[in-house]
Parts: structure tokens; C-alpha cells; sequence
């Protein structure tokens, strides 16, 4: 099935610029989701990152609705007044009438208004709600199972909520209310139901049958038309669930989704086309000079080296400065995020850096989160050894350099001979042979509680990656997310991602993709597929992905073993770049960061709101949407300066000097400023005049 253009807005040059102002003092926007202020996954970094531009747009009449969650209200959000009188008397209502509403300030950029609704509190009307579903909509939702019912809570108090502003408002008001994914869909499906004042959109982030088949191991994308959707949704006990989902989408003024990949999706899936593409973006903050990103891509590699000059204690038989840092996060999902493939490629990249004799390591790091007891003893015992050595170099160096200047002080050379010692030796031997090691180098840095049965683990033991001298590439399991106040590693994500040389991401299911999205900001090389979201976004604008480090593997029309050693090809390629080559890669990735920022993605977001009040209330707002032609849109050319791999190098060798590279012709102004040519500048949000009619401009 071809991957069409089908949307109105696909690319950014697609949209149109809007020059004239527009006064949203009489619109509301309502946001609505359940990670608001509440970090369960990747919208959470949606809603997150967005909120600033979101705030610049509409101001003090932007409102985010979430679930009051205790726990991160705490830290997060700082609870005052609404200073809008028609929402504190909405909210004095709600709250006498047996519900708890909660109002603040989300701690985070661009300090949004929140709206949290607890959901426990009103417990007590769950039965009385189903049945309201049931005779309303036709869904019954089963007693066991609780994120359904935590669904069905939310989306009335939510509908409650919008309803009930509407009443308090002393003139009608133009409300525009965006639900994402299936959790907040309810509350848009009641509003419908209802026939409130209120524009609305759905933005579904990934369906949830897809997720469901994708985890099933089955040729999901080439039989996308073949599916008995609610056969399917039936026997993986979902139905309810499938049916909140399409209703909400069938609801909706304006029907969005994340990726390209996912509307074709959920065309198939859902039934409707989406309307508008919604990619999600980032907030990019740019350094002053380029050379400062590099210096931090340094320090963190430093740290990580120090962690594995501690985990290969004993074993320490390589080159760190000829060392590959690359690295698999996310959720753990074994299949879908493509760890099966990746470690099928390292196997296979072990036996070719093995026959070439390369003097070049591949450490892989899988950051996985599982169900672990502890750390393992052993990994903790290298950092402690690694610390003691550390220690001991420490104080025979101070002794040393304190012989040094006596003898200096009375105007003699040092006798070498005499600077160090017999204690000195004693200690210095004693560190060497604590750094003696019976066992191998662990393959994962915690204590699994189903270690017979990992994925990640059972498939170690089957390729037989385990960390031994022979291997080139060695494995590193940690089931845990990071954090700088880890004993074993201690570095946050940003950090640890800026140390590493490449993300790996060979996704069978990925909708969007904010892992190699943060890469990319980061200057970080990543390896994407054309099944995930970002991976296509990235193949519509660059002419030449892998020459600005993005790597897209083909897992759409390719089998898995010929996906298997693509990927395989595409790791060997990037192991025989030189240093330099590397850094001038990690130049060019950095400076697709401005693609990735919401100044640029929120357009979308701004055009699907305009879509939906046009159609809510078309006597009033106004939107007519231009299909872009297929000529549109802008492309980053191909560098035509210094290659990005060997594979393209006019060398006949990979293992070429130093000196030969110095020769080879690359100007990063030059290159940095043509690739500024083909981006448009940021989009920044126009200043509101309060006198100004409320409308939106027209296109030509």
C-alpha cells in the first residue's frame, strides 16, 4: 500500500502564512489529556513542550484539563484562583455539586492554567455514567477494568466542565476543546451528545488495535485493509476500549493524527481519514556557537566512559578513544521498538568488525525499563573498584608530586629511582589485583525478576553476545530509566544521549518517534524506519537523509532479514568514520534541530483549530485550507562538501589518516548558511488587538 499524500496539510510549506492579526479575546481553548500535569508517556512531552507556543497564541484563554494526580500536583503545579469569572463560577459549581476541581499554574515553560479533575472523588457515579453511556451511545464498558472506568470518569467530568462554562458565560462563547488519545475521548463524544458550543478535535497519537497487532507479530502494515476491525478489537478484549476510540474520532469536527504512517493507519482502523497531519515538535533552544553543543557531547562521553572503565573492570582489553557508544530507549517493547532486530544486527556486526580485524568496539546500551529488584552486585563492585583504583593513582600521584618539589626546592633533579617507594609499589600492586575478575563483564546491570524469560536477555543468550575478549561489540542492559542521582550511572537522559555517538530506533511501530527526535536537537545521529513517524518526516524534507545522520531503515518493504542487514550495513558504515567525519555528521544533524522545533510544527496545530471553529461556528470564523501541490514544500539539499561515511568516500579503504581527512574540502558557514536558505524563519504568533473583531484571515 503506497504511503499517499492525502492530507490537506502534509508539509510545512503547505500552510500559509497568516499576516494579518486576529483577536481571540471571545475564543477558549480547551486542552484536554490525560498526562496533563500527569507523566505516563509520550504526550506527556507533547502537551509539555507545546504549552509555551500554545500560551503565546491565545494567552489567558488557554486552559489545560487533566486528572488530579497527587503525587505530581506536589511538584508540579502551583494551585491559585481562576482570575476568569465565568470559570470560578464554573468551578464553585462543580465543586458543590460533589466534585473536587482543582485550579493553577503548570510549573513548567510558559506557566499554563490547568484545570485538574479528580477522578476518585467522583467514583460514586461511575454505574450511573455507564448506564448513561450505554443508553446514550450503546458501549458497555466491563467492571474490571479500571483504566476504562478512570476513562469514563474523566470524560464526563470533562463534558460537565465545558458545559457548565458554557452556561456561565454571559455571552455565548466560542469554545475550541482538543482531546487527545482515547482516555479524554469520552468527554469530546459527550459534548457532541450533548450539542454544547464547542469546536472540537482529536488527535490520536497511535490507535490502540494498532498497538495491540503490532505486539501480535503480524504483517500489520501490508494487510491494513484485510483486518475485521471489531473481530480483531473482540479477541484481544479491547472492544470497549476500540469503541470510545472510534467514537471520539467519528465525533470530532477536526480529526488529526501524529505521522503520515499513523492516518493511513487510522483511515484503515478508524474509519475516517484525518483531516490535518499534527507532527509533534520540540522546544529547540540554539547554541550561540557551534562548537558548544560539541563540547557537551565530549564531557557526557567522558562520563560514560568512566562507567565503562568500571563495568569492564578486568576486561578493559580495548581502546576507549576508538570506542562506538550506541544506544536503544523507550518503552519495552520488544518487538515493536525493534530491540529483536537490532541485537540480530550486532550479532551480525560482531562478525564483521571480527573478520576485518577492526580495532574499533561497539558498546550498545539498551535503556529499557523491566521489573528488576536491585542492581547487580557485580556492576556495583566494578564502579567501587573503579573508584579505588581512582583513589589509589590519587595518593601515589600527591606523594610523587610532593618528592618532585622537595627535590626541585633544593635545586637537584629528581632521582627517579627514589620517587616512588616501596609502599608505593605495595599499594599500586595491591589495586592491580583487586582489578582481577573470575566472570565476565554482566550483560545487564540489575537483577531481573523474570530473567528466564526476558526478550532482551533470552536473545542474548541465543546470539551469544556476552561481553567476551573476542567480541567487538559489547551489550549493556538497564532496565531503568536514568537519573543523575543513580549510584551505577549517574546521568539524565539529556545527558547520556549527548555522550553517545548513535541512537539506534528500528521500530516495526512507532507513530511518531521522540527518541530520535531528541538526537536530532541534540546533534546525536540517529537510525529511524520508514514505519515510524519521524522516520518518514525526515525522508519528505531532506533530499539525503544519512548525509545529515539520519539513517532510515526500510522495515515496509524489506523482510526482517533484509531489514536485519541493512541496519547491519548502516552500523558498519558509521564504525569506520573517522573522528572527524563524525563531528562534521553530528554539525549537520544539529542543524536540522530548526525542522523539529514547534516555531515550525505548530503551525499544524494552529491550522486544526481554525479548521474546527470554522466549522463549529462558520458564521464567525472562517478557514479555507489549500491542497499543497506535490512540487511544494522545502528540501534539505545533499552537503556537497566532505562525505558523511566511507561508503561514499573517494577512499578505497576506510582506514584512512588523519592528515587525508585534513585535505578533504568542508566548510561548515558555508554548508550552515545554505541550509538556512531552505527553512522559512520561525513562525512567531501575532500580538492580539482587544478592539479587533473576531475572525480569521482568509487565504488567497
Amino acid at each position: 500500500m503506497p504511503l499517499a499524500r492525502s492530507l490537506s496539510v502534509t508539509s510545512l510549506s503547505g500552510l500559509e502564512e497568516w499576516d494579518e492579526e486576529f483577536d481571540r479575546e471571545d475564543a477558549v481553548l480547551f486542552e484536554i489529556a490525560w498526562e496533563v500535569a500527569n507523566k505516563v508517556g509520550g504526550i506527556y512531552t507533547v502537551i509539555q513542550t507545546k504549552a509555551r507556543l500554545t500560551c503565546e497564541e491565545w494567552g489567558e484563554n488557554y486552559f489545560l484539563v487533566g486528572p488530579y494526580m497527587e503525587s505530581s500536583v506536589r511538584t508540579q503545579v502551583e494551585l491559585i484562583e481562576p482570575c476568569n469569572a465565568a470559570l470560578r463560577r464554573t468551578i464553585d459549581k462543580m465543586n458543590s455539586s460533589g466534585c473536587k476541581v482543582y485550579f493553577g499554574r503548570w510549573l513548567i515553560e510558559g506557566s499554563p492554567y490547568v484545570i485538574l479533575l479528580d477522578v476518585g472523588f467522583t467514583a460514586w457515579s461511575l454505574d450511573r455514567w455507564k448506564s448513561e453511556l450505554w443508553e446514550n451511545c450503546s458501549i458497555g464498558v466491563p467492571w474490571f477494568d479500571r483504566e476504562a472506568n478512570d476513562a469514563i470518569l474523566f470524560g464526563f467530568l470533562t463534558a460537565w466542565l465545558l458545559g457548565e462554562y458554557a452556561a456561565q458565560c454571559d455571552e455565548p462563547p466560542h469554545i475550541a476543546a482538543h482531546f487527545h488519545e482515547w482516555l479524554a475521548g469520552l468527554g469530546l463524544v459527550l459534548c457532541r451528545q450533548r450539542q454544547l458550543p464547542v469546536a472540537t478535535i482529536f488527535t490520536t497519537h497511535a490507535t490502540l488495535l494498532g498497538r495491540y497487532l503490532c505486539a501480535g507479530n503480524v504483517d500489520f502494515y501490508n494487510n491494513l485493509a484485510e483486518f475485521n476491525v471489531d473481530k480483531e478489537a473482540g479477541d484481544r478484549q479491547i472492544y470497549h476500549r476500540y469503541c470510545l476510540e472510534r467514537a471520539a474520532v467519528r465525533c470530532a469536527h477536526v480529526f488529526t493524527t501524529v505521522s503520515q504512517i499513523t492516518a493511513i493507519e487510522a483511515e484503515h482502523l478508524l474509519k475516517r481519514k484525518p483531516d490535518i497531519v499534527t507532527p509533534n515538535g520540540l522546544n529547540v533552544k540554539k547554541f550561540s556557537a557551534m562548537h558548544e553543543f560539541q563540547n557537551l557531547h565530549a564531557q557526557s562521553k567522558a562520563r560514560i566512559q568512566e562507567f565503562v572503565r568500571g563495568h569492564f573492570y578486568g576486561h578493559l582489553d580495548f581502546n576507549l578513544d576508538k570506542t562506538v557508544f550506541l544506544f536503544i530507549a523507550g518503552r519495552y517493547e520488544f518487538s515493536n521498538k525493534g530491540a529483536d532486530i537490532f541485537l540480530e544486527a550486532l550479532a551480525r556486526l560482531n562478525y564483521l568488525l571480527r573478520v576485518n580485524h577492526s580495532d574499533v568496539t561497539i558498546i550498545a546500551f539498551f535503556i529499557m525499563p523491566a521489573r528488576t529488584n536491585n542492581f547487580n552486585v557485580e556492576t556495583l563492585k566494578g564502579q567501587a573498584v573503579r573508584k579505588q583504583l581512582w583513589d589509589t593513582a590519587q595518593t601515589v600521584k600527591e606523594r610523587f608530586g610532593k618528592k618532585l618539589y622537595e627535590s626541585l626546592l633544593v635545586g637537584q633533579l629528581p632521582d627517579v629511582s627514589k620517587m616512588l617507594d616501596k609502599e608505593d609499589f605495595t599499594m599500586m600492586k595491591r589495586a592491580i589485583f583487586a582489578t582481577q575478575r573470575q566472570c565476565l563483564p554482566p550483560v545487564c546491570s540489575h537483577n531481573m525478576l523474570e530473567d528466564s524469560s526476558d526478550p532482551i536477555l533470552n536473545c542474548i543468550r541465543r546470539i551469544g553476545l556476552f561481553n567476551t575478549a573476542q567480541d567487538r561489540v559489547k551489550v549493556i542492559f538497564h532496565p531503568e530509566f536514568l537519573s543523575s542521582t543513580s549510584p551505577l550511572l549517574p546521568m539524565d537522559y539529556e545527558e547520556f544521549v549527548r555522550g553517545c555517538h548513535l541512537g539506534v530506533f528500528p521500530s516495526y511501530y512507532e507513530p511518531w518517534g521522540y527518541t530520535p527526535a531528541e538526537c536530532t536537537v541534540m546533534g546525536i545521529p540517529s537510525i529511524s524506519t520508514n514505519l515510524s513517524g519521524f522516520g518518514c518526516f525526515m525522508e519528505e524534507h531532506i533530499a539525503d537523509p544519512s548525509a545529515y545522520g539520519i539513517y532510515i531503515l526500510d522495515r515496509r518493504y524489506r523482510g526482517v532479514d533484509e531489514s536485519c542487514n541493512q541496519l547491519t550495513s548502516f552500523l558498519f558504515q558509521f564504525c569506520q568514520q573517522s573522528r572527524r567525519q563524525r563531528i562534521i555528521q553530528r554539525n549537520r544533524t544539529e542543524r536540522l534541530s530548526d525542522l523539529l522545533d514547534w516555531r515550525y510544527l505548530g503551525r499544524y496545530y494552529i491550522s486544526a483549530r481554525h479548521m474546527a471553529l470554522a466549522k463549529a461556528f462558520p458564521d464567525t470564523f472562517i478557514y479555507e485550507p489549500q491542497e499543497p501541490t506535490s512540487a511544494t514544500g522545502f528540501r534539505y539539499p545533499r552537503p556537497a562538501s566532505v562525505p558523511p561515511s566511507p561508503a561514499h568516500s573517494l577512499h578505497s579503504s576506510p582506514h584512512h589518516s588523519e592528515a587525508e581527512d585534513e585535505e578533504e574540502p568542508y566548510d561548515e558557514d558555508l554548508e550552515a548558511e545554505k541550509d538556512r536558505v531552505n527553512i522559512r524563519q520561525p513562525f512567531n504568533m501575532p500580538n492580539r488587538n482587544k478592539n479587533q473583531t473576531v475572525s480569521l484571515p482568509e487565504k488567497n
